[in-house]
C-alpha cells in the first residue's frame, strides 16, 4: 500500500484507539469510584427494596443520585444501559494498530536479529500466540482454587506477567516486546469483559425474567475481574507510550524495568482505590513512587570519561565523519523526501539531510543512536563504532568546526 495512505490509516487508527480507550477507562474508573463511595441508604424503604448503597454527587450544574442493588431490582427497568462496546472497540482498534504497525512492519518494528533471528511469520505467530495463551493461562488461574484467595491469585498473575515480560524481551525488539506485553494485558482486560463480566450480567437478567432468585456468584466473579482490570490499566497505558522511550525498552534489563514500572503503576492505582474507600494506603503510593525513582536512578548513564588532550580530534573532521554516518544510516527515512519504503514523510518531521540539520538535532541524534532506538530494527546496519563516534562528538560539545 502507498506510504501516504498507510500514514493516514496509522493516524486514524491511533485516534480511534485513543478515543475508545478514554471512553473505556473513564467508565471503568468512574464505576470503581462509585462502588467505593457508596453509603448505606438513608431511607429504610430503599433497604427493603434491596438497595445496598447510594451516593449523591454534583456535576455539570446538576445533582445525581446513584443507587446500587445487592443483586437486582424486583422489576427490571425498560431501559438498561450496558458498558461493553467501549471495551470491545478499544481492543479492536488496538489490534488493528498492532497489525498495521508491528505485523505489517514486522521486519522493522518487531524483529531484532540481535535478540532472535525470526522470520516475519514466526514473529507474528509468537505475537498472536502470546495474546491467546496469556488469556487462557490467566483465565485458568482465576477459575482454579487460587481464584478464591485474592492474594494468592494476585501473586500468580504477577508471576505470569514476569514470565511474559522476560519471554517477550528475549524474542522481540524492545519496543515490540513492550507493546505485546501491553497488548496481552489489554486482552486479559477485554476478555474479562467479554467472557465473565457481561455474561454474569446477562445471567442476572435472565434469572429475573424467568422469575428465579438471581445467583450472586456471577456478580462476585465479575466484580473480581473488574478489580483486576483497574489494576491492569496503568501498566497498559505505560506500554502504549513506551515506544517513545528507548532508555527503557532498549535497556539490557528491559524486562525488569517493564515489571518494575508495571508494579509501580498498579501500586499507585491501589492507593487511589483505597483513598476512594476512605481507607487510603499511603504505603502503596510510596512503594510506587520509590520504584519509579529507583528505576530512574538504577539506569541513569555513567559519565563518559573525556579523552586526554593529546588524543583530541579535530572538531571539523569528526563532524564530517558524523555527517557521513547520518547520510549513510539515517537519511533514507529522515529526509525531506524519504527513499525508505513505507515512509511518505520524515518520521516526526525530523530531517537530517543537510549538515546544518545534523548539527541542530545533535542531542536527538545522540539519544536515539546511543539507546539503539534508531535506526529502526537497525535496518541500515549501523555499527557500534559508528554509535560510539556519534556519542564522542556529542559529549565533546557537538562542534562542527
Amino acid at each position: 500500500m502507498n506510504a501516504y495512505w498507510l500514514d493516514w490509516l496509522n493516524l486514524l487508527g491511533r485516534w480511534v484507539h485513543l478515543i475508545t480507550g478514554i471512553a473505556w477507562i473513564g467508565a471503568s474508573f468512574y464505576f470503581v469510584w462509585l462502588d467505593n463511595h457508596l453509603l448505606a441508604p438513608r431511607d429504610a424503604g430503599d433497604t427493603d427494596k434491596g438497595i445496598s448503597g447510594e451516593v449523591w454527587s454534583v456535576h455539570g450544574g446538576g445533582f445525581y443520585h446513584a443507587q446500587k442493588y445487592r443483586v437486582a431490582p424486583a422489576l427490571l427497568p425498560e431501559t438498561l444501559h450496558w458498558f461493553k462496546w467501549e471495551a470491545y472497540s478499544t481492543w479492536l482498534s488496538g489490534f488493528f494498530m498492532l497489525c498495521l504497525v508491528y505485523y505489517a512492519g514486522a521486519a522493522t518494528y518487531l524483529i531484532d536479529p540481535s535478540v532472535a533471528a525470526l522470520t516475519p511469520l514466526e514473529a507474528i505467530a509468537i505475537g498472536l500466540g502470546t495474546l491467546a495463551l496469556g488469556w487462557l493461562v490467566y483465565d485458568g488461574l482465576c477459575r482454579s482454587p487460587l481464584g478464591r484467595d485474592d492474594r494468592l491469585l494476585g501473586l500468580a498473575v504477577l508471576a505470569l506477567s514476569v514470565f511474559a515480560a522476560w519471554g517477550l524481551t528475549h524474542v522481540f525488539s524492545g519496543r515490540g516486546a513492550f507493546i505485546h506485553y501491553g497488548a496481552m494485558l489489554g486482552t486479559l482486560m477485554v476478555g474479562n469483559v467479554f467472557f465473565v463480566i457481561i455474561p454474569g450480567q446477562r445471567e442476572l437478567i435472565k434469572a429475573k425474567l424467568a422469575g428465579r432468585e438471581p445467583d450472586p456468584t456471577p456478580g462476585l466473579k465479575a466484580k473480581q475481574r473488574s478489580v483486576h482490570n483497574t489494576y491492569f490499566t496503568l501498566p497498559v497505558i505505560f506500554t502504549m507510550m513506551s515506544n517513545h522511550y528507548a532508555l527503557v525498552f532498549n535497556h539490557a534489563y528491559n524486562w525488569v524495568l517493564l515489571i518494575a514500572i508495571s508494579i509501580a503503576g498498579a501500586a499507585i492505582r491501589v492507593y487511589f482505590v483505597s483513598r476512594h474507600k476512605g481507607q487510603a494506603k499511603p504505603a502503596a503510593l510510596v512503594l510506587g513512587i520509590v520504584m519509579l525513582a529507583g528505576t530512574a536512578i538504577a539506569i541513569s548513564p555513567a559519565a563518559t570519561p573525556q579523552p586526554p588532550a593529546s588524543a583530541a580530534v579535530n572538531p571539523a573532521e569528526r563532524f564530517a565523519q558524523v555527517v557521513q554516518i547520518v547520510q549513510t544510516r539515517c537519511v533514507a527515512c529522515h529526509a525531506e523526501h524519504p527513499t525508505q519504503t513505507g515512509f511518505a514523510a520524515a518520521p516526526k518531521g525530523v530531517m537530517l539531510d543537510t549538515p546544518t540539520r545534523v548539527e541542530t538535532q545533535a542531542t536527538l541524534i545522540y539519544q536515539q543512536v546511543s539507546s539503539h532506538a534508531m535506526p529502526l530494527g537497525n535496518i541500515t546496519a549501523m555499527t557500534e563504532q559508528e554509535r560510539q563516534l556519534i556519542a564522542a562528538w556529542h559529549d565533546a560539545g557537538a562542534l562542527s568546526k
